[in-house]
């Protein structure tokens, strides 16, 4: 496998459903030590109607605080419509995030379009950020499954990649939303991908709601995808799915690479240390495993 990129998206897709808002000085704090750890992308927030998701009411100030300082991570934000990228583009958000949802119910649910409806303007919408300057990554969400229809077809995730190719939007995720991925169809879709366009730079997001999660990246990693969307503690979720849950956690999966000698340049300690405090500040369990057990040691392996 090549080396492995590191999206964080803990400070949106793990806060999105969190009840309690989290403070912006601590969602601060929260975001400089993950954006300090070494791993390659951190996603901020999105560009929603606070009133919706209140946990992400505070995404253009973080915006503002974070673009006047230097981090090694480049930083991430997810629009949602043409309203979003405007408050994006305000804000200088370096990497926008865009998806369209293979699923019918859950686009509306999300978007309130539907998905056919969701494709033209999500595009049109990448498009207008690369005319930015912006850097841009489009999904396709919903792509293994969907809680409220079941299996998606396969023919209509990869309708959806076609589609963003033919645009010539070649950042891409296959985005687990309701968990329902397993290793085997994971390994095909991204196969399937790489097969229309071999220099996509394909990423996977995967939940572990049926506890496939860390089999699947595995997966996909092994199929060729270039990067991996985790959540510190495996905290997270969907709030317009049917069963929200967490994401593969960042630690655990910076863990196993670095088993394989890969990704050494990540501080696994830092990670570790922000899923604790994570955990300590909702006062309750998260569902990663490493952040718990402490790292086994280089002295350990084999």
């Amino acid at each position: 496998m090549n080396p492995i990129l590191i999206h964080e998206v803990g400070p949106r897709d793990g806060l999105q459903v969190e009840a309690a808002v989290v403070p912006t000085e601590v969602k601060l704090d929260w975001i400089r030590r993950v954006a300090d750890s070494g791993v390659d992308i951190v996603q901020v927030g999105s560009f929603v109607r606070g009133d919706k998701v209140p946990q992400m009411a505070d995404t253009d100030e973080l915006f503002r605080i974070l673009a006047k300082e230097a981090h090694h991570a480049l930083l991430s934000g997810l629009v949602l419509n043409e309203k979003g990228l405007e408050r994006a583009l305000e804000v200088g958000v370096p990497l926008i995030c865009l998806g369209v949802s293979a699923s019918e119910t859950h686009s509306r649910k999300n978007t309130g379009m539907g998905t056919d409806e969701a494709q033209r303007r999500i595009i049109a919408t990448a498009l207008a950020a690369k005319q930015a300057g912006r850097k841009v990554q489009v999904s396709v969400q919903s792509a293994f499954g969907c809680g409220f229809e079941g299996p998606i077809p396969e023919a209509r995730v990869m309708g959806i990649v076609a589609a963003y190719l033919e645009a010539g939007l070649t950042s891409i995720s296959l985005a687990d939303t309701a968990g329902h991925a397993h290793p085997a169809q994971v390994r095909r879709y991204v196969q399937s991908v790489l097969a229309l366009d071999p220099n996509t730079e394909l990423t996977a997001h995967i939940h572990n709601t049926y506890g496939l999660g860390m089999a699947s990246v595995y997966a996909a990693m092994e199929a060729g995808a270039k990067a991996i969307e985790t959540s510190f503690g495996g905290l997270g979720g969907c709030p317009f799915t049917k069963v929200a849950a967490g994401n593969v956690a960042t630690e655990d999966l910076v863990h196993v690479l670095q088993r394989t000698g890969q990704r050494l340049d990540i501080d696994l300690a830092a990670l570790i240390g922000v899923s604790r405090d994570v955990a300590r500040h909702l006062g309750r369990e998260l569902p990663g495993c490493v952040y718990k057990t402490g790292p086994i040691q280089e002295s350990n392996r084999r």
